[in-house]
């Protein structure tokens, strides 16, 4: 669970630590005290997608700190090179210039991998997720993630890729007889022209160096000889090397006498090795650079050709012959495609067998999770004042090609009933502000059953809840929390009520500058806060009354629930 958020210069709040509670955890506060701040500091520090623009104005920079502890074993942590922890610390700073710095226990992490980790650890139902209910395009989604099918949606995906691929295979044969004709034609001389010149791996390279070379030879031999006659001598005149050799030989005359002269001889020794070694080198050297005059003509008059050749096929030879290879494959295949269609579309009836098997799988495995979609969330709903609501996921064939596409063999979406003897009709037509609030977190409750996740965030979804419902829907909260760890943004006072812990987001001004402070509330400060949430700001005896017996209706619910459990 969540049991501590740190929280510096995220937009109105300069600095505050929240200590949330195993259980029910609810925020209240006026619209744009900070509320909702509190929720992005959440996402933030999860990885999920920010921007600098959160800094507080003036700082250079943005921090949030986030405790988790009683953590069962992540096969994340794992996986990802981490040690298991039962409390893990992860910590995100937000800089001006648009950098992040994110750890884990101190240790350096992604954002990438934040994020990854924040999805094992929390989720997050905010008020757009009542617009995704309304688009039939995320039904699937819902019903996969209930019916776990996923191992079956990938199995399928495979094979209709495949079936995708061979497709575009024969697409890419058949042309009519004149495209045809044309493309052998410019296949057949791109061909010849590249055999005819009878391209080596690496050849450019090594053409480039020899031109540099002959280029220089006439310099490079004068420096070679005149180096060579040093070392090696003349008709006319000795060279160092036999100068050396007759120190030496005079040296080891007397070596014997004395030790340096001894140490000396050795050191003359090595120098004259040395010498008749670079010698022979320069002598190499020099028969290496004797090249007949006409070379270089026939090095450009080659790189010329290569040059030409760049222009059409590829900057490199390499690439050139990588062109002349495809090319020729390319030919084969035109030349002989109708028994290449031939073969690829048995081959395709084949795999769109399999991938139809695997669909019908995958249809079967959703349907079965749709009937009891149906009956969770027809008594999620029930609890939730809404008895009388049918709810029904319709199937439709997909519309792709053969009745086949990327998300499966289906289209679905959510149908619903609001009342008696209406009949049931897509869920975006017919279901209310406060219809759909309930269905979501109907939705949500059911999906995060069996997550593994511990702790959910609610982000004002109660909107247009109201009366008896909103009673409802604070008593499945509290349900929820006896399981989970639970936090809410709300304005309904039934839901604050029924909260194991309370904090209050109040926003104000010092230094003409604004503040956001968030404190949890003593029973005294929540009857209070609960009387400003039924009444407002003119806080009366009445309304006070309302709230202590608002808490102690919450109070004898939460003990009756704890009986029957």
């Amino acid at each position: 669970m969540l049991s501590l958020l740190h929280i510096e210069n995220i937009a109105i709040i300069e600095s505050a630590d929240i200590a949330f509670e195993p259980g029910f955890n609810v925020l209240t506060g006026e619209t744009g005290a900070g509320k909702s701040i509190v929720i992005d500091a959440i996402s933030a520090v999860l990885g999920q997608r920010t921007s600098r623009e959160l800094i507080r104005t003036g700082a250079k920079s943005a921090l949030v700190t986030a405790l988790f502890t009683g953590l069962p074993k992540l096969k994340w942590l794992e996986e990802s090179g981490f040690s298991q922890e039962e409390e893990l610390l992860l910590q995100r700073e937000i800089g001006g210039d648009g950098r992040n710095v994110c750890r884990l226990n101190g240790r350096p992490i992604t954002v990438a991998q934040l994020r990854e980790l924040g999805r094992h650890l929390l989720d997050i139902h905010g008020q757009h997720d009542g617009q995704q209910l309304l688009d039939p395009a995320c039904h699937l989604s819902y019903l996969d993630s209930f019916g776990r099918t996923g191992p079956l949606l990938e199995d399928y995906r495979k094979a209709y890729e495949t079936v995708q691929d061979r497709r575009r295979q024969i697409a890419a044969l058949e042309m009519d007889e004149a495209e045809r004709s044309r493309r052998v034609d410019t296949l057949t001389y791109q061909i010849g022209e590249l055999e005819r010149a009878e391209l080596k791996p690496g050849e450019d390279e090594e053409l480039a160096e020899r031109r540099q070379l002959l280029r220089s030879a006439g310099k490079l031999m004068d420096a070679v000889q005149e180096a060579e006659y040093a070392l090696s001598g003349s008709e006319d005149s000795q060279g160092a090397c036999d100068l050396i050799a007759q120190a030496e030989g005079a040296v080891e005359r007397v070596a014997r006498l004395t030790q340096p002269l001894a140490e000396l001889g050795e050191k003359l020794s090595a120098l004259r090795w040395a010498a008749d070694d670079a010698a022979e080198c320069l002598r190499d050297l020099s028969r290496e650079l004797d090249v007949s005059p006409g070379e270089l003509d026939q090095v450009e008059g080659r790189l010329d050709v290569i040059y030409r050749l760049k222009k059409k096929y590829g900057p490199t030879v390499s690439d050139m012959l990588d062109y002349l290879e495809r090319s020729r494959q390319e030919l084969e295949q035109i030349q002989f495609a109708d028994d290449t269609i031939a073969r690829l579309t048995r081959e395709l009836d084949k795999e769109r067998k399999c991938a139809r098997e695997k669909g019908e799988i995958l249809t079967a495995a959703r349907q079965a999770a749709a009937r009891q979609l149906q009956l969770r969330v027809e008594e999620e709903l029930g609890q939730l004042d809404m008895p009388k609501v049918r709810f029904e996921t319709q199937f439709l064939p997909s519309s792709g090609e053969d009745g086949m596409s990327a998300q499966g063999m289906d289209e679905i979406q959510f149908l619903m009933s609001a009342n008696v003897g209406e009949a049931l009709k897509p869920i975006q037509k017919v279901a209310s502000g406060g219809e759909l609030a309930r269905i979501m977190l109907a939705l949500k409750n059911v999906l995060a059953e069996d997550d593994g996740i511990g702790s959910l965030v609610f982000d004002e979804v109660d909107t247009g809840v109201s009366g008896r419902a909103a009673q409802r829907v604070a008593e499945k909260m509290a349900d929820v929390a006896r399981r989970k760890q639970v936090l809410c943004v709300t304005h309904l006072p039934q839901i604050a009520a029924m909260a194991d812990a309370h904090f209050s987001v109040e926003k104000g001004e010092r230094d003409g500058r604004t503040y956001t402070r968030v404190e949890r509330l003593d029973p005294t400060g929540r009857e209070e806060e609960l009387s400003r949430l039924i009444g407002g700001a003119q806080v009366s005896q009445a309304l006070r009354r309302s709230a202590a017996e608002l808490l102690s209706r919450a109070q004898e619910y939460r003990e009756k629930r704890q009986k029957t459990q």
